[in-house]
């Protein structure tokens, strides 16, 4: 176990520094936007989020003809679980449909729906008028669940993270059972991989003179986290105690209902989380206000 002394509270600087812990895939998009903020950004991953060969082998089984004939609708929960699609097709004959199979739901959050384009559909049925793109209003998991609507007794196959290296959060089981709730038979189909980077994931914050704001992208940061500062004989109460006018950011509800589980404070939760730019904005008006009463 590494211990890293601690210093006296730091008091924010002209150019806030924000700390985020998001996997690589969301790092510069994040990033991008932190920077256009003027806003210094750190980033501190705490896990990866990626397919494997594993993973994929499995998802290519549930998209086999015998396997997918049946199911009615295919839910992706995150962008991973595209970009997962994506690529364990690769290895099946498309369209995986015939042209005269009946109407396939496909259902996407946020932003991520992006990445159903038309190529994208024309892998799935070569009709692509039987196919119903999905997007909620409202961009979580529940939101999903209330689009679809009453299964019936239908089949939907769910692309979801195998979590390695932390606990799951309740966020898949709550999803799956709320789809049954609704009667449907969902089908678990681990996708890709949530992984925690290891003991020193969070070196960056612990080494970090002066930290303004940190924004969580999903709870399985949070732990990863706060597991990497245990490492450091840290915890989150030091953290605060480091630094008192931290701001905590979280995108969107379900985000700041797992760190709140996990004993972390939010000060932040975007209205607007179907894409990055609301916990940015929601983040930056709060160091704006502390830097006014600064004043």
């Amino acid at each position: 176990m590494m211990a890293v002394a601690m210093h006296s509270p730091v008091t924010t600087t002209a150019k806030p520094t924000v700390a985020f812990t998001t996997p690589q895939n969301y790092a510069s998009r994040l990033s991008h936007l932190l920077t256009l903020k003027s806003l210094t950004p750190l980033w501190c991953p705490t896990i990866i989020t990626q397919p494997t060969p594993q993973t994929l082998s499995s998802l290519a089984l549930h998209l086999a003809p015998h396997s997918i004939s049946p199911i009615s609708a295919i839910l992706f929960p995150s962008r991973t679980a595209i970009t997962a699609f994506s690529k364990a097709i690769c290895s099946l004959a498309t369209p995986l449909l015939h042209p005269s199979h009946d109407a396939m739901i496909i259902g996407a959050l946020g932003k991520d729906a992006e990445l159903i384009d038309s190529a994208f559909l024309l892998n799935i049925c070569s009709s692509i008028n039987r196919i119903r793109a999905l997007v909620p209003q409202t961009a979580t998991p529940s939101g999903l669940v209330q689009s679809l609507g009453a299964g019936g007794g239908r089949r939907v196959l769910c692309l979801v993270p195998k979590i390695v290296g932390l606990k799951e959060p309740p966020v898949v089981p709550d999803f799956l059972r709320e789809l049954e709730a609704a009667g449907w038979v969902p089908i678990r189909v681990d996708a890709y991989e949530t992984r925690w980077l290891g003991p020193t994931c969070a070196e960056g914050i612990v080494k970090e003179e002066g930290l303004d704001g940190v924004v969580f992208t999903s709870s399985a940061e949070v732990e990863g986290l706060l597991k990497s500062l245990s490492e450091y004989r840290w915890d989150w109460k030091m953290v605060k105690q480091r630094w008192p006018e931290l701001v905590v950011a979280a995108h969107g509800p379900v985000t700041a209902a797992g760190a709140e589980r996990l004993g972390v404070d939010v000060d932040v939760v975007s209205d607007r989380f179907s894409s990055f730019e609301g916990v940015v904005d929601a983040l930056y008006s709060r160091l704006q206000g502390l830097s006014s009463n600064c004043l």
